[in-house]
């Protein structure tokens, strides 16, 4: 599979950058974190390995939020809502011709695909959450989220190191021994936001909460999780009744959980192709 084309979807308050590529009989709208780069995430084999196979059982569509990656940015000094800010997935399926979606919510695109189900209930296929929260700062009812004196200083480490290698020792520790991992990951995260911009935007990420969200998604679920993840706060509880928990082991392939969901779902999903994995 050649990378993809960029394309462009208008929004009210800017143009957002998107590809669609893949095989599937159905649509697969991938959501992830606060900062992206689509042209970018290509440049990593295990990334590119990953979006493929996704495009062997679905045409996938990605994008970069308006403030992120080649889409256009948004002012630092008053950044979109959550609900604004899911207005973007909404133009890209209606660029892509996608008249509904199976959801994948990765990391902090988690929330934003949480509220896009629930707000959009015809529209969301399936929805798959992968290492995400529903609310990231500890509060008196919250008591596993992360504290308040943690986040700030969390976003000081962030800025100070975003773009170079020493980032990668704070979002992906047991992956940071990995010399060209390291390279890419700075690379990338310069090419996604510029240092203020990212932590502007990493502090607002920090901010949301869509447990109130959760019991009006209807959506047929899967959470993946891995175990020991200290990056979020915990598995999301989605109060649809078809969710499903799956917690994977360190190291664990999150692409294989996701498959054997997908195939035990088929018949509600309609026909569609599998292939073997390379």
């Amino acid at each position: 599979m050649d990378v993809p084309e960029t394309r462009y979807a208008p929004s009210d308050e800017g143009y957002v950058a998107f590809q669609v590529f893949g095989e599937g009989e159905f649509d697969l709208l991938f959501i992830g974190n606060w900062a992206s780069n689509i042209e970018v995430m290509w440049e990593h084999p295990s990334m590119a390995r990953f979006l493929r196979r996704l495009g062997r059982f679905a045409r996938v569509i990605c994008f970069d939020k308006r403030g992120a990656g080649v889409s256009d940015p948004v002012p630092l000094g008053a950044l979109p809502t959550l609900e604004q800010w899911m207005d973007d997935a909404r133009v890209v399926m209606e660029a892509a011709g996608s008249a509904e979606a199976a959801l994948i919510g990765d990391a902090e695109g988690g929330p934003m695909a949480v509220l896009f189900a629930a707000t959009y209930p015809e529209r969301t296929r399936a929805l798959v959450l992968v290492n995400t929260f529903s609310r990231m700062i500890r509060a008196e009812d919250y008591p596993i989220g992360m504290p308040r004196s943690v986040a700030d200083r969390l976003l000081e480490l962030w800025e100070t190191s975003w773009g170079t290698p020493a980032a990668l020792q704070l979002s992906a520790p047991s992956a940071a021994h990995d010399a060209g991992l390291r390279r890419w990951a700075s690379h990338y995260m310069r090419l996604s936001a510029a240092p203020l911009s990212s932590t502007r935007m990493y502090g607002w990420v920090l901010e949301l909460d869509v447990r109130s969200v959760l019991p009006t998604v209807a959506s047929p679920t899967l959470v993946l999780h891995r175990a020991g993840n200290r990056d979020c706060s915990g598995p999301v509880g989605v109060g649809g009744r078809s969710a499903n928990l799956v917690m994977c082991p360190r190291g664990g392939r999150r692409m294989s959980s996701l498959r054997r969901w997908w195939l035990s779902r088929r018949r509600r999903f309609g026909g569609w192709r599998t292939r073997s994995p390379s």
